[in-house]
């Protein structure tokens, strides 16, 4: 453990009573909103769009997807006058309720439609190998292999002997047929051709079908944008920004132009080197000549896509956003080529929190890993930009089966990772006359006013805008930059493979067993604050009074991991700056350039240029110790944080999720005795109990099992804040509970008396079926123990409760553990209100068990979570209501 240099005290700042910041639209929560067949119509986007209001939500994200049967009349085409109208809609309308409106640039994804021509489409490199004897003639048609259904044109033929010497053939073909006899040796002959992938759009709207774009072509963009320039001419209301989904264009290794670009960027044709190229063995030469191919798609996408789509959206007035996973390129460029980067998780991930289910049945191995969540947030921190979103619960649990408690710590992750902008995967477009459950998307957690968990939605959606708002004030307070050495990627042989993506579902392939990945994981969990840095940022780098500064911010550090390829410039600039004072610490040196291009003179100078400036490799704590770069050893506690810096002030949004309470003096890498807590649940706030020990700061904080705080250093108001301690036994209120189902279905089970708190499945079939909300009441006297407080903790519910004391309402108490603070007690004839809503499994499974049938969508209907037919009646009913105990809690309350 390191102790912290003690830092200058700074008067604190005395606040009015508030100090949490006002609610922006963004502040919010949104939701991706799926158009299924885009058949909307004004009343039901009116009455989704005031849900999403009433609930909390900021704004939506359009998406048009397929269609569901039977409402085909309803179906409007892609940019059809009729769509363009209810956009527009949409867009006047969401803007008079204070909602913000994005929108997918196309329908389903990825982008492409009806107007990408054969031209356009997404492009491959066909290779047809000949191999040709001296003197053996050769007189055909050069055709791609018969498996491609696709068009393609010869682009080149060329031809090397045994010895690897090249000559250029593509003069010799006429009309597709080459007439030629090697006189000199054998040969091997590849005739290029550029292809076509033939994907077409995955789920697309009606109107929307049609062919993939090819993403390496601005010309193909532009020629693709062509209906939305017009379309978006004629609209009255205003966009926020435009989507673009994660990178799911497969199998695009090419584009016409790719030749003339490749020598632009690479400085050298490429075509005298396509047998090392396409080498199918793990080779030095192949693999850089790989490297070379594979950075070339990448400055491709980055340069004629990425940014022209980002210049085309901004002389629109609108933001981009833009998930760069899946793509085959440098992940951090490409992120922050937008001015919101959006990540992802898809499936459920472990917890150790008390009380937290996971059941095996129910989830899909989730893969959020913080180190892939870090890859937005850092392109967003180091190029500036405010906003990082993600695109969240997608696939999180079995549908009709996720419980808002169970959204919580997957948010929170995201959050803890740089996520200030959480999109909702997602809200379905249902009209009212598509019944219980309406229209559902297949992938992901249906946040619909049909769905049970939309009753106490709100809750979540409150917790959600408190530490968003909280997390958009200021700047990140990450220290330490990590190089990340994607040529260790590009110049790696991957199988031979020339189209390699990052994706997140195949993190074992390019992240996990990586210097990398293993040097961010140790910083992470010693405390540091890291943010990761691409060549291309690197290259922006100045130094200002000792610091490393980034259009984002300032950093104290940059750490560069073990690996084996670098650029010259790279190293040059590292070497740059830290002659100019900033702390570059080599935790390994690169042992050679990447590529093939003048690599052996470049390796010389690489290694020249290590010894003459002395480079070391050192002790990656030691070493930024020295550069005043401190952990918060706060982690050692188990807790989580994020730390961003706003003023003089810090703030830390902390979380445990560990399986034990917390209750004890935390350090901070602050020096003050002036911090004020808040909590996130309450919106509650007062100031610490604090100490100084050593020049460090340390805040007394209880954050139970599953909760999270938020602190503000330098700051002090006109409360204290309360902490409260046990003061003796529980009471639990077993007996005397009368149940009354109040809204659901399919039907209302009658009410019952309780004299013991039990599944409402063991209540009678009705009961077992039935999926909304029931009202628990019960009258008591209050205890005898001494207490200054009450809490009321509600043990297991299934699955959130709003609470009455009373007649006054308490609170929801929808996340692990559910508790809640009590006002004063009466001493006699207390009445507790206990309102339950559960999951809509047991409704789900009553029906399809009935033979109703309700899956009745286009294209994918309906796959359960492993991507199979969807049959909710094999399964067993779900706990449901108010499960217990039910105990009350005497508190001893204290002051800082």
């Amino acid at each position: 453990m390191f102790s912290c240099k003690p830092q200058e005290q700074v008067e604190p700042v005395t606040s009015s009573p508030d100090l949490w910041p006002d609610v922006e639209q963004t502040s919010k929560p949104w939701t991706r909103w799926w158009w299924m067949g885009s058949a909307v119509d004004k009343p039901n986007i009116k009455e989704h769009l005031i849900a999403f209001q009433k609930a909390g939500l900021g704004g939506v994200e359009i998406t048009p997807i397929y269609g569901a049967k039977g409402a085909e009349d309803r179906f409007l085409a892609h940019l059809s006058p009729q769509w363009l109208e209810m956009l527009d809609y949409t867009l006047i309308t969401a803007d008079s309720l204070g909602l913000g409106v994005d929108m997918v640039l196309g329908t389903g994804w990825p982008y492409g439609g009806p107007q990408v021509e054969q031209e356009y489409a997404a492009t491959k490199l066909i290779v047809q190998r000949y191999e040709l004897k001296k003197g053996e003639a050769f007189n055909a048609e050069l055709q791609p292999d018969a498996n491609e259904k696709q068009p393609a044109t010869l682009t080149a033929l060329l031809a090397y002997d045994s010895d690897e010497n090249f000559k250029d053939l593509t003069a010799e073909v006429n009309d597709g047929k080459l007439n030629w006899t090697p006189q000199d040796g054998d040969y091997t002959l590849y005739a290029l051709f550029t292809g076509k992938t033939g994907q077409q759009v995955k789920r697309s709207a009606p109107g929307g079908a049609g062919f993939t774009l090819d993403h390496y072509s601005q010309e193909a963009f532009e020629d693709y944008v062509q209906p939305y320039d017009t379309a978006f001419a004629k609209l009255k209301g205003h966009l926020r920004a435009i989507f673009n989904d994660s990178y799911e264009v497969y199998g695009t290794d090419f584009t016409p132009k790719f030749f003339e670009y490749f020598q632009k960027y690479r400085g050298y044709d490429l075509k005298p080197h396509i047998n090392l190229l396409l080498s199918d063995t793990d080779n030095d030469l192949g693999n850089r000549v790989k490297s070379d191919y594979r950075e070339t798609l990448s400055d491709l996408l980055l340069n004629r896509f990425d940014e022209p789509w980002t210049d085309w959206a901004n002389r629109h007035g609108f933001k981009t956003k833009l998930q760069a996973h899946g793509s085959p390129g440098n992940l951090i460029d490409l992120y922050a080529s937008a001015a919101i980067p959006e990540c992802e998780t898809f499936g459920s991930m472990p917890y150790d929190i008390t009380g937290f289910r996971r059941e095996a049945e129910n989830i899909r191995t989730g893969d959020a890993d913080p180190v892939m969540l870090k890859f937005s947030s850092s392109a967003g921190h180091i190029a500036g930009k405010p906003l990082i979103s993600s695109e969240t619960f997608t696939w999180l649990r079995e549908h009709f089966k996720t419980a808002l408690s169970q959204t919580k710590p997957e948010a929170e992750e995201l959050l803890l990772n740089g996520v200030n902008h959480i999109f909702l995967h997602g809200s379905t477009y249902s009209p009212e006359s598509a019944g219980w459950p309406g229209w559902k998307f297949y992938a992901s957690v249906n946040f619909s006013p049909k769905n049970t968990i939309w009753n106490h939605a709100p809750a979540l959606f409150s917790y959600l805008t408190n530490v968003q708002s909280v997390l958009q004030e200021g700047k990140a307070a990450n220290e330490t930059l990590l190089y990340w050495p994607v040529y260790d990627q590009y110049n790696s042989f991957k199988d031979g493979q020339l189209f390699f993506q990052f994706k997140i579902h195949s993190l074992n392939e390019w992240l996990l067993d990586t210097p990398f990945y293993e040097t961010t994981t140790t910083l992470m969990e010693k405390g540091y604050g890291v943010d990761f840095l691409s060549d291309a940022f690197l290259a922006k780098a100045k130094v200002l009074n000792g610091k490393i500064e980034l259009p984002g911010g300032s950093y104290k550090a940059l750490v560069i991991p073990e690996m084996q390829f670098m650029p010259l410039k790279t190293l040059q600039k590292l070497i740059e700056l830290k002659e100019q004072g900033a702390a570059i610490i080599f935790t390994g040196m690169p042992e050679s350039v990447p590529g093939f291009f003048e690599y052996e003179q470049q390796t010389e100078a690489l290694h020249k240029l290590i010894t003459q400036s002395k480079l070391a490799v050192t002790d990656l704590e030691p070493a930024l110790q020295a550069a005043e770069v401190y952990p918060e050893t706060l982690v050692e506690s188990g807790l989580k944080f994020i730390r961003r810096s706003n003023g003089n002030s810090k703030t830390y949004y902390l979380v445990n999720h560990t399986a034990a309470a917390i209750d004890d003096f935390i350090p901070l890498n602050e020096t003050t005795t002036d911090v004020v807590i808040l909590d996130p649940l309450t919106r509650k706030q007062g100031n610490a109990e604090t100490r100084l020990e050593n020049g460090k700061t340390r805040v007394r904080l209880q954050i139970a099992s599953g909760d999270a705080l938020i602190l503000k250093t330098r700051k002090r108001i006109d409360a204290d804040w309360e902490y409260a301690i046990p003061a003796g036994n529980g009471v639990v209120l077993d007996t005397g509970w009368k149940l009354n189902f109040d809204a659901g279905g399919p039907v209302l089970p009658e009410a019952a008396q309780l004299d013991a708190l039990v599944s409402w499945t063991q209540l009678g079939t009705d009961a077992e079926n039935f999926s909304g909300t029931a009202t628990y009441t019960l009258n008591f006297d209050t205890p005898e123990t001494p207490a200054d407080a009450w809490m009321l903790n509600l043990g297991d519910v299934r699955e959130s409760a709003a609470v009455w004391l009373n007649d006054e309402y308490i609170g929801t108490a929808w996340s692990v553990p559910f508790r809640l603070r009590l006002p004063d007690l009466k001493p006699k004839g207390n009445t507790l209100k206990i309102a339950v809503t559960n999951l809509g499994a047991n409704r789900i499974r009553a029906k399809e068990r009935r033979g109703e049938e309700w899956k009745n969508f286009y294209e994918i209907n309906m796959v359960n979570k492993d991507y199979k037919a969807f049959d909710a009646s094999v399964w067993e009913p779900t706990p449901s209501g108010l499960l217990g105990p039910v105990t009350l809690i005497p508190l001893k309350l204290e002051t800082k």
